[in-house]
This record gives C-alpha cells, sequence and structure tokens, in this order.
C-alpha cells in the first residue's frame, strides 16, 4: 500500500497573523484528520508510544479517528493525558512521539495534530465527567501549571480529595501566563481546567505558598502536598547596562501581554510597545517574546543567539513561523554590553564561533576577537531561561535544594519532607510542558501507592 504525503494543517497567512493574536495553526478540519489517521500502519510494536512522556496510546486513539468515533479517541487520549487540546499545540511531537515514526519519506503521522483535533472534539462535544468515589484523602497541589494539573487531575481520579493553590489570579500556570494566545488560546485552558473542576478539583487562586500558608501549615490539613511551582525566577547576563529602562525579561514581558492583557490600551499593567526590539536566546519562549513584539506593532525585531541555527533549541515550526513573520536572526552573536543614558539605544554584541562540545554535548560558543559591532533597538527583551523562584525553599529550610535553586527529589518525586513530592521546573529547571506533566503523573502515582498501603 502506497504512502500518501503528510497532510498539512491549516495556517493563517504571515502578512495577516503578525498583526493580531489569534490562532496561527488552525489544525486539521474533520476531512483531513481522518485522511491523517489513515495513513497510521498501526505496527505491532509502536515506537511512537515508546517516545511519549506519558505513555498515550498512539495507535488506539488513531485508530478510532479512523473508524469515526472521535469521542472514543478522547477518550483513549484522556487515560494518560488530562491536557490533549494543549499537548497538541504545544509539545515538542517532532522530537518525541513523531520522531520515533516508522514513516520517514513522505513525512510521519501528525499524532499532535490528531491529538489536538480530538481533544478540541471533546471540549466543543462535552460528555459528562463521572464523579469519582473519594478515598478519604486530602491532597495539596502547589501551582497550577502542567505538572500541578496533571498530579491533581490522577489524583482526583483515584478518590483524593485535592485542591489547587495558584499565586495568580488565573488558575494555569505557565499555560496563561508564558505562551502567547497566537499558540495556545486561553479559552483552551479554561476548558481543560474546567474538566478537572468537574472531578471535584477546588482551584483556590492569589495564594502564595511560603508566604500566605506555609508547607508545615499545609501539612497540618492534608495528606500529601505536590509541589508543582514551575521556574518563574527570569535569568539575566550581568552585562554593563542591563539595569537601563527598556531592557526586561521575557518573562515579565510575557506575563504583562498574556496574563494581564497588556496588549489593551486600558491595561492596569502595561508594557512597552517599541518600534526596534532585540531578544536574546533562542528557545519557545525568545520566539514567543520576538512574535508577540511584533504583534504589539514593533516595525523590526531581532533574535540575538550566540550559537547557529542547528543549536536553536525552539521548535523548528516556531522558527519557521517567526520567519515568515519577518523576524530577523542574527546567530553566532552574543551582547556584551548594553548601550545607552537612561533608556536602551542598542547592543554591542561581538561574533562567536564554535568550539569543543559542552558538558550537554553542545558545541560551545567561542568570542571572535576584535569582532565586536553594535546593533541598534529601543527594546532589549533577555529571554535567557528561569529558574525557580525562591520563596517557598526560603520558609521551609528543612526542603532540600540543589545549588541551582531546583528542589531535591527521589525517583517517585518525594522531596526531603516526608509527604511533600515535587515535580516540573521546580525539580529540573525549564523544561517542557510535556515532561512536566509527566513529572506531575509520576508523583501522583507514587502518593496513590503510598496510600494504598497505608490502608492495607
Amino acid at each position: 500500500m502506497a504512502i500518501t504525503p503528510r497532510n498539512k494543517t491549516r495556517e493563517a497567512a504571515p502578512e495577516v497573523r503578525a498583526h493580531n493574536f489569534e490562532e496561527v495553526n488552525a489544525g486539521f478540519d474533520a476531512e483531513t484528520a481522518a485522511k491523517e489517521a489513515a495513513r497510521c500502519l498501526n505496527c505491532k510494536n509502536p515506537m511512537c508510544r515508546k517516545g511519549c512522556p506519558v505513555g498515550i496510546n498512539i495507535p488506539a486513539f488513531i485508530a478510532k479517528i479512523k473508524e469515526g468515533d472521535i469521542d472514543g479517541a478522547a477518550a483513549v487520549i484522556k487515560r494518560d493525558n488530562n491536557l490533549p487540546s494543549i499537548c497538541g499545540r504545544v509539545c515538542p511531537q517532532e522530537t518525541q512521539c513523531e520522531n520515533n515514526c516508522i514513516l520517514k519519506k513522505n513525512g510521519s503521522v501528525a499524532i499532535g495534530a490528531l491529538e489536538r483535533f480530538a481533544g478540541d472534539h471533546a471540549i466543543a462535544n462535552k460528555t459528562p465527567t463521572v464523579s469519582p468515589v473519594r478515598n478519604g484523602y486530602r491532597a495539596a497541589v502547589v501551582g497550577s501549571g502542567p505538572a500541578g494539573l496533571s498530579c491533581g487531575a490522577d489524583l482526583a481520579k483515584a478518590g483524593f480529595d485535592v485542591t489547587v493553590f495558584e499565586a495568580f489570579h488565573e488558575p494555569g500556570g505557565v499555560l496563561v501566563y508564558g505562551i502567547p494566545e497566537f499558540r495556545l488560546p486561553k479559552s483552551i485552558v479554561k476548558a481543560e481546567i474546567n474538566t478537572l473542576k468537574e472531578l471535584g478539583v477546588r482551584i483556590e487562586t492569589n495564594v502564595v505558598i511560603g508566604k500566605t500558608f506555609t508547607l508545615d501549615d499545609l501539612k497540618e490539613d492534608y495528606d500529601y502536598i505536590f509541589l508543582g511551582t514551575g521556574a518563574g525566577l527570569p535569568m539575566f547576563m550581568n552585562i554593563k547596562g542591563e539595569g537601563l529602562n527598556g531592557v526586561c525579561s521575557a518573562n515579565e514581558f510575557l506575563t504583562r501581554v498574556n496574563l494581564m492583557k497588556a496588549m489593551k490600551k486600558d491595561s492596569a499593567t502595561p508594557v512597552q510597545r517599541a518600534h526596534n526590539v532585540i531578544v536574546v536566546g533562542a528557545g519557545n519562549v525568545a520566539m514567543d517574546a520576538a512574535r508577540t513584539a511584533l504583534r504589539l506593532g514593533a516595525e523590526k525585531v531581532t533574535i540575538v543567539y550566540r550559537r547557529s541555527r542547528d543549536e536553536m533549541p525552539a521548535r523548528r515550526e516556531e522558527i519557521h513561523h517567526a520567519e515568515e513573520e519577518g523576524i530577523e536572526l542574527r546567530l553566532l552573536t552574543n551582547p556584551v554590553e548594553v548601550l545607552g543614558k537612561d533608556h536602551v539605544e542598542g547592543v554591542r554584541c561581538i561574533k562567536m564561533e564554535l568550539g569543543d562540545p559542552d558538558e550537554r554535548g553542545r558545541r560551545r560558543p567561542v568570542p571572535i576577537a576584535g569582532s565586536e559591532f553594535e546593533i541598534p533597538c529601543d527594546q532589549l527583551i533577555m529571554a535567557l531561561g528561569t529558574s525557580p523562584n525562591p520563596i517557598i525553599k526560603n520558609s521551609a529550610p528543612e526542603l532540600e535544594t540543589t545549588s541551582r535553586g531546583t528542589i531535591v527529589v527521589d525517583e517517585e518525586g518525594l522531596t526531603s519532607m516526608e509527604r511533600v513530592y515535587c515535580g516540573g521546573d521546580a525539580a529540573t529547571g525549564a523544561a517542557t510542558v510535556i515532561l512536566a506533566m509527566s513529572a506531575g503523573k509520576r508523583a501522583a502515582r507514587a502518593i496513590i501507592a503510598d496510600a494504598e498501603k497505608k490502608k492495607n
């Protein structure tokens, strides 16, 4: 049987989407989803499933789409993934499940787009949620990002009385403050969170654990605690001029726009609308910041990265979309000084070349002597990664942390504090949504097993 080429999802035109915050990728319609599902070979040894951090039965859900049973497809996915519409949009399938697909010549099966199709169908055609039988245990989940939501959902399904505590005024964590509307509509996040509420999960916002309550306070009222607080403390380069007006972190920039709606004229937390923007970094956050700056009206946006294109950590799709929209990449370039008096006026950079591999296997960037040059700008956004906020660890000295500020956990997610588990970026440093979800699910399994052991 001849395998047809991979089907493409619908996308807004670059010249249109660069000026609005509407979703860029519209996904598959029903007809195209059926055609794409038909490409799956239903392998006896599905390598795609081995590439999924949460272990979704990929061939089984695709087979349901082939049959036209989209409700069944969503049900299969939700056995292992409580957030299919989110993961279908933002997970790096190209390096995980789709990378393991044996169809190479004509393109791997578009697993992510099919997952999104099934998830969106489940949202649009809501089925009643079966309330689980309570087991008598109470669990507190700190943080409502992907790790916390996944852990909370699995615990609720197992009968735990779950309360999620969120520091911001809206639940969702990085899903709402970090990822722009044009990549992940907030209506989708809200709909996915509502499915957790239907399971009985309570969400309390504007609660900062370590300030409003301590971990000891929570331990008095809850049998188990899961910390999914993420990594929201931005990193900077510590170079001259970094404190000038017009210099900010991508974390602050995106939070103001995504969560505080700074793109609106009446926003209580406005953001600078610059003409010439430089973003330092080349991960998904850098792409998000650059594309957001463009949508806020910037005439020119440049991404500066000290390595080459091959080392860029962002998803290929995000890089492609950014370049389609007119964003320039200045590769093998590293800032050494921020220029200006009171407000940033430019960045002095130095050209780089790649040397020997570092501890992670990537070739180390080495400055080229005498190659300094300047790039003008009126806004500089640092997208260099994040580390965990120290509020919780400062309020709980018995909580063991690493030199990087991450919380030390064992293979099941248990911390140095009894009955306190942790997962996601708070334990590993900034990673992907699906890896955070996997960590939350792993901790939930450990908590469920411990509760069952105590009952017996």
